[in-house]
């Protein structure tokens, strides 16, 4: 049966978050003065993105809320015992650099005007609705998508099927009508195949490259390639570059 919706991650799929988090943590911490504390920028950049993980880890197993674990990782990195409060309100001044850099890849207002027509859209992802909400409004892109679900709210994160199913059911679709493109090869690419979605792994990169798809799905290296892969009717689009 054809594919009638597709379902998006947003992080690192649609919005460029690494090239943003980056830009935005190294501005933020030249304008607080610690650069040298962590022997420069991209030693402490290092240093965020391996506590953002682990704290990332911590919040997709259910051991922690979405607002602790944005404190937790400022603790850390800080190593300073802060109150909620100043934690929050150092996060906060993160924040003002990090959405300064925000922007989409730039394949993505194509392939969506491509896919527009003949193509269903929702986003699923691992955030808050809060967040993604309104990162997708500033991004100017929040009205190409019928529902957008995400993991704080939903009470389940990918990989768990239900997750995946949450998506369907807000399409009310079944899982086989539908595709999910995402950026991680097992978070996004092996979840999406075990729930029975069309599993597309965007690896723009090639940064996750084994040498064979490990998702069970489709791996493409950018979204010009998606509409050839669903089988949409339009001229938009390129055949994939892996076989």
């Amino acid at each position: 049966m054809s594919i009638r919706a597709v379902v998006w991650d947003v992080d690192d799929t649609l919005f460029d978050y690494t090239t943003a988090d980056r830009a935005g943590m190294a501005n933020h911490l030249a304008a607080e003065g610690l650069l040298d504390a962590y022997g420069g920028a991209e030693a402490a950049l290092v240093h965020w993105r391996e506590i953002t993980d682990r704290q990332w880890a911590r919040f997709s197993a259910g051991e922690t809320t979405f607002e602790e674990q944005r404190r937790d990782r400022v603790r850390v990195f800080l190593a300073r015992d802060l109150t909620d409060t100043e934690a929050e309100t150092w996060f906060a001044r993160y924040l003002a650099h990090y959405e300064a850099a925000w922007a989409l890849f730039p394949d993505v207002l194509p392939v969506l005007d491509a896919l527009a027509a003949s193509h269903r859209h929702a986003v699923l992802s691992n955030s808050s609705l809060h967040v993604q909400d309104h990162k997708l409004r500033v991004l100017g892109v929040r009205d190409r998508f019928e529902a957008v679900l995400c993991a704080a709210d939903l009470g389940v994160s990918k990989p768990e099927s239900a997750a995946f199913f949450a998506a369907c059911e807000a399409l009310a679709l079944p899982p086989h009508e539908v595709a999910y493109v995402g950026d991680h090869p097992e978070i996004d690419g092996r979840g999406a195949f075990e729930a029975g979605l069309l599993s597309v792994w965007i690896d723009r990169a090639g940064a996750h490259h084994t040498g064979e798809v490990p998702t069970g799905g489709h791996r493409i290296a950018s979204l010009a390639e998606l509409p050839a892969l669903l089988g949409a009717d339009t001229r938009f689009g390129a055949p994939s570059t892996f076989g």
